[in-house]
């Protein structure tokens, strides 16, 4: 048998809309997971308690479950109480939810350390208390936390090759479809790995650019 790596170029355009769907998805969710984030922290520390309780709920939910799971509840589990959603508005809402998680728990880590002093000086100028969290303090406590929340959507990227299987054609199941005309798994799963790889290489010089600029403007 032996390997034939003869079979990929056909199947170029294949693979390249699947990285395009792969980008999109991880773009879309990584967005979702950064301000959702925030959203949860703020209401997770400030909130009053008849919201904080519901959100604590959903932050363990998302957290205590697979993302797989996730997944299967949102796109399938809704569509059975009439909530049919997209497959690709379904994978960004359960790879973004559950990362706005663990981004969150970050947030509120950074939030918690910094000054109180800071948040009285606000107030003495004359802020409204969500304008002093929105503009004082949320903004440090998200600079100090950007290379982990970096590491989590790196993270996310590679957890992105999970939505294929509710049908995005994110790049494993563009992988998997050209598997299934060829009968060549290694060839384009190896093919599927060095794309991965090279998305990722670009997603981390794009954090390595925000990090950059944010050691500069303190």
């Amino acid at each position: 048998m032996g390997l034939d790596f003869s079979v990929i170029p056909p199947f170029y355009g294949t693979l390249a809309l699947g990285v395009l769907w792969t980008i999109a998805i991880t773009a879309a969710s990584a967005v979702l997971s950064f301000f959702g984030g925030i959203l949860l922290a703020v209401v997770a520390l400030y909130g009053p308690l008849v919201v904080r309780l519901p959100f604590r709920f959903v932050a363990w939910l998302f957290m205590g479950t697979p993302l797989l799971l996730q997944l299967f509840l949102i796109y399938f589990g809704l569509a059975q109480i009439g909530v049919d959603l997209p497959a690709f508005v379904a994978g960004v809402i359960g790879l973004g939810f559950h990362y706005a998680v663990y981004n969150s728990e970050l947030i509120q880590t950074a939030m918690v350390a910094v000054d109180k002093g800071q948040m009285e000086a606000a107030r003495t100028l004359g802020l409204s208390r969500r304008q002093a969290l929105m503009r004082v303090i949320v903004p440090q406590a998200v600079r100090d936390v950007l290379p982990p929340i970096g590491n989590n959507m790196i993270a996310l990227l590679k957890d992105s090759a999970l939505v294929s299987v509710i049908g995005v054609s994110e790049l494993t199941l563009s992988a998997q479809l050209a598997i299934g005309r060829t009968y060549r798994p290694f060839e384009f799963y190896a093919a599927a790995a060095v794309l991965y790889y090279v998305i990722n290489l670009g997603m981390e010089a794009v954090l390595r650019g925000f990090e950059k600029r944010n050691r500069l403007s303190r």
